[in-house]
């Protein structure tokens, strides 16, 4: 393992580790990216006071779109693993395929989708659903563009096989003829998944479950092509602080905090891992 330890390291611990003494600086002036070390522990607490409610918006994104993508997942992994027979391999390609194409094209590609006098929207009004969904916020005036629901959409299309395929390779695991036994035993289609399958299933849910959360919070082209200012989310602010206000010290600061977000967020899913094993009451 010491080459790929020396590899994350270079490339990615060091520039991990320099972004503190960064955020402890302050700038020389308001007009470049010069910056002198201060320990100016204050940059912390101003973004959290400034930009807290962004971080809470773009972790609240992440965390509707991982559900509504598991929503999707899980029939979808269940489908291709005990139904798929010889066409898994291409259900499994069909899965990845638009991740083969650029994530910028996919977003753009889902403002034609969602726009005004898109298909998206011709459907709704079709079935005389666009009042019902301004009410309850799914719609801004009618609109899909520049709403939160566009960006939760964006996400959910994006991290959808990140979740299906570890979903997939944990129900590998499972042998068809536990699921032969909880039908003899009359067991229903809903008894038998929450029994069989999502016990068995559940080191492939916290895999994609973080491979999903964590890329998602951290977003930057979704926020941009389909929601509106007020949808921005933190990876944006922080680019914003360093390319546009030339806050080098702030922007580090707000990096640091979300990465420190997620790393408790793997360190409570690696605590609980030692749960998955404990039978079902």
């Amino acid at each position: 393992m010491a080459p790929g330890l020396l590899w994350l390291l270079g490339l990615y611990g060091l520039p991990l580790l320099a972004l503190v003494p960064l955020s402890l600086s302050q700038p020389l002036s308001r007009f470049g990216l010069e910056t002198v070390f201060s320990g100016r522990v204050a940059n912390y607490l101003e973004v959290l006071q400034a930009y807290g409610p962004i971080l809470g918006r773009s972790l609240g994104y992440a965390v509707v779109a991982t559900a509504l993508g598991l929503l999707l997942a899980y029939p979808l992994a269940f489908a291709i693993r005990f139904r798929g027979g010889r066409w898994q391999p291409l259900l499994i390609g069909l899965v990845v395929l638009p991740s083969l194409s650029s994530y910028l094209v996919r977003a753009i590609a889902w403002t034609s989708l969602l726009g005004d006098g898109g298909p998206v929207l011709g459907l709704v009004a079709a079935l005389g659903l666009t009042g019902p969904l301004d009410a309850l916020g799914v719609l801004r005036d009618g609109r899909l563009l520049n709403t939160a629901t566009a960006v939760i959409l964006g996400l959910t299309n994006n991290l959808l096989p990140f979740l299906v395929l570890p979903l997939v390779v944990a129900m590998e695991r499972i042998d068809p003829r536990l699921l032969e036994a909880a039908a003899d035993l009359h067991a229903g289609p809903w008894r038998c998944f929450a029994r069989v399958v999502w016990p068995l299933s559940r080191p492939g849910l916290a895999a994609g479950i973080l491979l999903s959360l964590i890329p998602a919070a951290g977003d930057v082209v979704n926020p941009l092509f389909l929601g509106g200012p007020n949808e921005r989310m933190i990876a944006n602010t922080i680019e914003n602080l360093l390319l546009v206000q030339m806050q080098a010290p702030r922007a580090a600061a707000l990096t640091l905090v979300l990465m420190a977000l997620i790393t408790l967020a793997v360190l409570l899913q690696l605590r609980g891992r030692g749960l998955e094993e404990l039978p079902l009451p």
